[in-house]
């Protein structure tokens, strides 16, 4: 739920897609930080295939089936090498086949019809038949996952092919195509996982590691690289750090706010976005901040850059809204700092509202996530300024997902929002008042108005017009405080590995990585 998955544009087709082109940005670095990056490995140092990579991870998968929808960030990260869609998104966000070798879209965007990649195994080393796919699509649909339920039918065509028609023309679907395709008949999906990718998970000890080991029958030849690749979880990114000093991991994501705790020349650090949203999240039910005028003024109150220059020493980008700014085409720019800041105006705001002296507020933060921690003490001292007593309460990542998301028992939390796709619908959807994932208990009948009439539009422009739309009520609503797309690390020990990629979205691909000579 909160970080990443893949998915992104079609690269045929009708340019029923096209307006994603722009949402890739994996190879920028954040303005001005350049300098912060070390240089990557040398030239002259040569890939070697084999070996193995120990991988820090501060969370674990919630699960390993990839049609239940109740997984975590992380958990779709690591799952992302284990398992593929018919279709893959590429470094640069455009759709690549995978199960699939060919796909075509007819041209009122109601059919699409995919051909199988021939001798595509699971890891068990079946053969993948388009019976396992409509099994794969049907069983999506059943679990409400987000765009299957405008699927009208499926159909096997022949041993190669099959058809999915849509109720009505959908420019978003395909990216919901890349979830992993499993064996129709093999009913054990959680506890021995089968998927196509180029890795398969040979061990799963709680609390301790995941074990990832190199598909030999991987289609697509050349990859992975590595033999093995361990995930090892640790408490918190304190613990990540000290494992990496320390030798005991290989690599691990960190955030900026780390990167000047390690050796430069040390240590590779390949930066990339999270493409996700980093905001303080109110629960717009809970008095006093089922109050707009209160919202607004936490809104004033938070000084964004400032905040980013304590807590993230300067690397980030800042949202004002519920997307990120890499789905260029669809952010709205002019919500860039919708609300600069005015301690005046937020006081005038509270008092309004009949707080004129300030109230409590407590924020649940995840405990296990420093950088939200950290970002929860600067905003203590902010909120302070307007007569806000804020006070930190840290909670383990179970019952954070307990109380907050699915109980929204809380008042204020701090958190990163991805999307498992990078469609702007993703980010947007649990806006709407129906919403299960609405854990803001945020309810705007303008919104859902906008929302809904984006499901009907056929024309890009328009839904792209509709979108900035959405974001613009949210924004006037102020639901949250938005802050920023975190930028994090990907960090090795200098000169160890090489062939590090970035997607717009928040995955970590290890079929590309070698290790170096």
């Amino acid at each position: 739920m909160m970080h990443s998955k893949p998915l992104l544009q079609s690269l045929v087709v009708l340019g029923l897609c096209c307006a994603l082109e722009s949402c890739s940005r994996n190879q920028a670095e954040p303005q001005g930080q350049a300098s912060q990056k070390t240089d990557a490995p040398s030239l002259e140092a040569r890939p070697l295939e084999g070996g193995e990579l120990r991988l820090g991870f501060t969370t674990e998968p919630a699960t390993l089936d990839p049609l239940s929808p109740s997984n975590t960030a992380d958990g779709r990260s690591i799952l992302f090498n284990v398992f593929e869609g018919l279709v893959k998104p590429d470094t640069q966000g455009t759709f690549q086949p995978a199960v699939a070798e060919q796909y075509e879209i007819t041209q009122d965007g109601l059919v699409y019809t995919f051909r199988l990649r021939p001798g595509v195994k699971f890891h068990d080393g079946s053969t993948v038949r388009a019976e396992d796919v409509i099994f794969t699509l049907d069983a999506a649909m059943q679990a409400g996952f987000t765009g299957f339920d405008r699927i009208a039918t499926l159909e096997q065509r022949s041993a190669q092919d099959i058809t999915i028609t849509l109720q009505s023309p959908d420019p978003d679907f395909l990216p919901y195509l890349t979830i992993g395709i499993v064996p129709k008949d093999h009913a054990d999906r959680e506890g021995k996982p089968l998927g196509t990718g180029p890795f398969s998970i040979a061990s799963y000890t709680t609390q301790q590691s995941l074990v990832l080991v190199k598909n030999p029958d991987y289609w697509d030849k050349g990859l992975p690289h590595l033999d093995k690749v361990t995930y090892v979880f640790v408490a918190d990114s304190n613990a990540l750090l000290l494992a990496l000093q320390g030798g005991n991991i290989d690599g691990a994501s960190i955030t900026s706010g780390l990167v000047p705790q390690l050796d430069p020349d040390r240590f590779d650090m390949f930066p990339s976005p999270s493409n996700s949203v980093q905001l303080l999240a109110l629960n717009n039910a809970r008095p006093p901040l089922d109050d707009l005028r209160v919202r607004q003024a936490i809104n004033y109150a938070v000084d964004i850059p400032r905040l980013i220059d304590t807590a993230f020493y300067g690397r980030g980008e800042p949202s004002g809204s519920p997307l990120i700014p890499g789905l260029s085409a669809y952010y709205d720019t002019s919500l860039n700092d919708p609300y600069p800041v005015d301690i005046t105006k937020a006081q005038e705001l509270l008092a309004e509202a009949g707080y004129e002296a300030g109230f409590p507020l407590e924020i649940t933060v995840p405990s296990n996530y420093t950088m939200h921690v950290d970002t929860a003490q600067v905003l203590v001292n902010q909120l302070a300024a307007i007569g806000i007593r804020a006070a930190i309460n840290q909670v383990d990542w179970a019952t954070w997902l307990a109380e907050v998301y699915r109980g929204r028992q809380y008042q204020a939390t701090i958190i990163s929002l991805d999307s498992p796709t990078a469609s702007p619908r993703s980010f947007l959807e649990r806006y709407h008042s129906a919403a299960g994932s609405n854990f803001l208990n945020f309810q705007s009948p303008s919104f859902d108005a906008v929302y809904d009439a984006v499901l009907r539009e056929p024309d890009v422009t328009q839904r792209i017009a509709l979108y900035r739309k959405a974001q613009q009520i949210i924004s006037a609503e102020a639901a949250s405080v938005y802050i920023q797309d975190i930028w994090g690390f990907r960090t090795f020990p200098k000169g160890r590995f090489g062939g590090v990629v970035s997607y717009p979205l928040y995955v970590f691909d290890v079929s590309t990585i070698y290790r170096l000579q």
